[in-house]
């Protein structure tokens, strides 16, 4: 046998594990670009804020809202954007930046804003709580 089939033949379960691996840390990447949502660093939040006056939609409750947004932040809580859909309306085909707390609702909120044919969306990568640790200025 050649040593090549050799050590693949005694390597066989390592190099499985290894192709597994390097799948798992690709698939979350690839869906999401895959559903035309991009989640960006706090860095690239803020470039696109002041590059292409995107649109940053908070969807926290107000109180949580109150406490400290982005400067400029629309808050439209997750529990009422699809019956507030028509105040996005003109922000369809425009850069949208959807932040919550750490992330959950505000992918949640891309989601439906997708299905709705919004067509540049973004959330924030850990959310207000990935901002406030980058010592970002927030407003109240």
């Amino acid at each position: 046998m050649s040593v090549q089939v050799e050590f693949f033949r005694q390597n066989v379960l390592l190099i499985g594990l290894a192709i597994g691996s390097g799948l798992a840390l690709l698939l979350p990447m690839l869906s999401r670009s895959a559903a035309g949502i991009s989640v960006l660093s706090v860095t690239e939040a803020v470039m696109l804020m002041s590059r292409k006056s995107a649109l940053v939609l908070d969807v926290r409750e107000p109180d949580e809202f109150a406490q400290g947004h982005l400067q400029g932040a629309r808050n439209v809580p997750l529990s009422q954007l699809s019956a507030r859909l028509k105040e996005l309306e003109k922000f369809r085909d425009k850069p949208v930046l959807v932040v919550c707390e750490r992330g959950r609702r505000a992918n949640t909120a891309a989601k439906l804003l997708k299905a709705q044919n919004f067509t540049a969306l973004n959330v924030l990568k850990g959310g207000m709580q990935a901002w406030i640790d980058a010592k970002m200025p927030s407003s109240k």
